[in-house]
């Protein structure tokens, strides 16, 4: 899916778990005055602000002109720019490299890891979560199922997600010259409560949820067809995901805390 087809203004409104769950990934990063901070994936840019009140110099980058546009206009105290995570570059070198959930979206880790390595000082340190492996488990199984039932073939082709376990994507680190330092996977993004992840909108959730995040999946169908496909997805996963007139999302999360060694 192309990022700029996602809606900032529900993005915000409906979404806001998505950036508010990443408030406490900072005291990981544990940002300071001075320091030279990039935020990748910045999206509409609330977590960006908040390594900017500890005093760092911090800008954000993002692939989406839209997302970009409205952090501009929430904190035009800030830079903010878009580039991609597989090829940006840095005018000086950082001191910290900060990610919330963006880089299950980029399919090349290899490339996102090795400009993060180039950015950073030696000794600078690299802090993100994203999705883990079985992310999201239920919903992605649904969808592959509708979607086969209605002749797609390969649904598996349109997974727009890189959901890799801790073991995976530390040894990736390795190789690019990081010491890993803090791995861990989290059963829910509610950070360890061992239940899904509440989404917003009541009876409608499941729909908006899958709307601004699994486009990817739906790509080339009619409207008709598309709208089949989610309803019918929602009802397969009401008597898993549906309680007291809620949805959550099953969401595995990683977190990283990986430093740049000397050369």
């Amino acid at each position: 899916m192309s990022q700029d087809s996602w809606s900032t203004a529900l993005y915000e409104k409906n979404h806001a778990f998505v950036w508010q769950y990443g408030e406490s990934l900072l005291e990981l990063l544990v940002p300071k005055a001075g320091e030279q901070i990039l935020d990748l994936g910045c999206g509409t840019g609330q977590l960006t602000a908040k390594i900017a009140e500890s005093g760092a110099f911090v800008h954000g980058i993002d692939s989406s002109l839209s997302m970009i546009s409205t952090a501009r206009a929430n904190y035009p105290q800030i830079n903010f720019a878009v580039a991609d995570a597989r090829d940006f570059q840095v005018e000086v070198p950082l001191d910290a490299v900060f990610s919330n959930a963006v880089l299950h979206w980029i399919k090349e880790p290899e490339a996102a890891i090795n400009c993060v390595a180039k950015a950073l000082k030696p000794g600078g340190r690299f802090v993100a979560e994203f999705g883990g492996k079985g992310n999201v488990g239920a919903i992605v199984r649904a969808i592959l199922s509708v979607l086969s039932e209605i002749g797609c073939k390969e649904p598996q082709a349109l997974n727009p997600w890189y959901f890799p376990s801790i073991g995976e994507y530390a040894g990736l680190l390795e190789k690019q010259g990081f010491e890993v330092g803090y791995a861990v996977l989290f059963v829910s993004a509610a950070l360890g409560e061992d239940r899904p992840t509440l989404l917003e909108g009541g009876s409608a959730g499941m729909v908006n949820w899958i709307q601004m995040f699994a486009g990817g999946f739906l790509s080339g169908l009619s409207d008709d067809v598309r709208s089949h496909v989610i309803r019918t997805v929602e009802e397969r996963l009401r008597s898993v995901l549906y309680c007291d007139e809620n949805w959550s999302a099953d969401y595995r999360r990683i977190r990283i805390v990986a430093v740049k060694k000397s050369d």
